[in-house]
């Protein structure tokens, strides 16, 4: 996989213009275009098709967590807008990704199209071992044991992979083996600013531990020349 094929570049704006400016200028640069909440909502599915129809894949990333029966029925209109990645809440649950991987697959099949990238989130990289404790009450696992446990049962499921902070990398890998991919927030280089992440790590380290995808935003969309961050982080990630 070429270095740039592994930047995923975080869309969190909520004016069309903006974003397609960026799918514009960037295209060529970053391997996907994340849509998350804030532009999705703004825009609705047409945001997605506008950044297909001018060459750049995307990755969905609304966290769908419901009950199976709805997450399966968002999940056959994801694959209906052909998006290239998409995720749910792990702790939806075995049996919500297993019906959401199944339906995925079915109509997928029915459409003749590619199913996309199933992708299940772990535990936010903004929470901390002390939130996790104190406000999610779960007392008796590490962040890294939590993880780690999610992401088998998301492969249990038939998952394709997991959202998880670069620190889980390798414990994953390890636990699901090489092709069970990970997709890493919490990126920046050593150049940018952490903002509100807590577990987080530069593009050459997260890729030396392992990564498939990168999610990397603000280090690229606020930079001066956007185009100019976006390489680089190529270049760093080429040299490793």
């Amino acid at each position: 996989m070429q270095a740039k094929e592994r930047i995923i570049l975080a869309l969190d704006v909520d004016h069309q213009s903006r974003a397609l400016e960026l799918v514009e200028q960037l295209k060529n640069h970053v391997g996907a275009f994340k849509v998350g909440m804030q532009l999705y909502n703004s825009m609705g599915p047409d945001i997605v098709r506008d950044i297909q129809n001018r060459g750049g894949r995307v990755f969905v990333d609304l966290k769908f967590h419901d009950i199976p029966n709805t997450v399966a029925a968002a999940g056959r209109v994801m694959t209906r807008l052909q998006c290239y990645m998409f995720n749910v809440h792990a702790a939806g649950g075995k049996e919500m990704m297993a019906r959401l991987v199944q339906e995925v697959h079915k109509e997928a099949q029915k459409l003749q199209v590619q199913a996309p990238l199933l992708l299940a989130v772990t535990v936010l990289t903004s929470l901390s071992q002390q939130q996790l404790e104190e406000e999610l009450f779960i007392k008796d696992m590490s962040v890294e044991d939590l993880v780690v446990q999610w992401a088998l049962m998301a492969q249990a499921a038939g998952m394709d992979g997991v959202v998880c902070s670069p620190q889980e990398i390798r414990p994953i890998k390890q636990a699901c083996g090489e092709g069970f991919k990970t997709i890493t927030p919490g990126i920046r280089p050593v150049w940018a600013a952490a903002n509100d992440q807590k577990r987080i790590t530069t593009p050459a380290q997260a890729l030396e531990l392992g990564t498939d995808y990168m999610v990397i935003g603000r280090p690229i969309t606020a930079a001066a020349d956007p185009v100019e961050a976006a390489q680089k982080i190529i270049d760093e990630l080429e040299a490793c």
